[in-house]
């Protein structure tokens, strides 16, 4: 028996409203933080042992590698911070409108992907 109902299922064809996107980004950034504070924690503990540790983690951190993995975590932060306050602030019944929420949901990718940027300026220049 065929249902009556349509299934499109090609995600590249499929339109997501910016604020489904901002939320799917919200939640991937969740778990980005929650995967990349283990190796932050390493990093701090292993800095604040002693002056030549401190040495060791700058010099590690000149490395591609671990400057990429600080840059995506840090990114992760920086937006899952920017659309953390976005929620807090329609929990207030601060823009709650669907053109508020669109805006908001717009401001909160472009944000995030400023301090992206100023971040990987941070950390390679």
């Amino acid at each position: 028996m065929q249902s009556a109902r349509p299934v499109f299922l090609d995600l590249l064809k499929i339109r997501f409203p910016v604020t489904a996107i901002a939320s799917i980004l919200h939640r991937i950034s969740g778990v980005v933080v929650f995967v990349g504070v283990p190796y932050l924690l390493y990093l701090l503990g292993k800095s604040t042992s002693s002056a030549g540790a401190f040495a060791e983690v700058q010099q590690m951190l000149q490395e591609p590698l671990h400057a990429l993995l600080l840059w995506s975590i840090l990114t992760g932060v920086g937006y899952h911070v920017v659309a953390g306050l976005r929620h807090i602030l329609m929990d207030f019944h601060v823009g709650e409108t669907l053109k508020a929420g669109r805006s908001s949901a717009i401001g909160c990718i472009v944000l995030g992907a400023v301090l992206s940027v100023a971040t990987a300026l941070w950390i390679w220049l």
